[in-house]
């Protein structure tokens, strides 16, 4: 894990460290998986997702959605629907918002090479 500034700047937005502990656990992976999706995209921008890959993807994107809660943007993300399978071109704009809003809050919370820690709370 990165090193954790623990006298952050007052005013400066913080997080805790549950949270840095799981973006840095499902950033590679969700980065790893929008870039397949991607190339899917490329190839059948129309052709449907099928639901074991749909719940993978979910899994990552809600694990996200926990990370981002107090962030912005958390309004405007969407996980897929498992009833109504998505096509390819529809995750990627999906999965898209969320690689935004993760690298927002890595601007937002990394700093001179450390985290801005709250460490007076919990994310909930």
């Amino acid at each position: 894990m990165k090193q954790l500034n623990k006298n952050s700047v007052s005013g400066a937005k913080k997080t805790t460290e549950e949270q840095i502990k799981v973006y840095e656990t499902i950033s590679p992976l969700l980065k790893a998986a929008f870039d397949e999706v991607k190339e899917f995209s490329k190839k059948k921008q129309e052709e449907l997702l099928n639901v074991k890959k749909v719940k993978m993807i979910n899994r990552l994107l809600e694990k996200a959605k926990d990370v981002l809660k107090s962030e912005s943007s958390y309004d405007f993300l969407d996980v897929l629907d498992e009833n109504e399978l998505p096509s390819n071109s529809d995750v990627v704009l999906i999965m898209s918002q969320y690689i935004s809003a993760m690298n927002s809050f890595r601007h937002d919370h990394y700093r001179n090479s450390t985290w801005d820690v709250d460490l007076g709370g919990s994310w909930d």
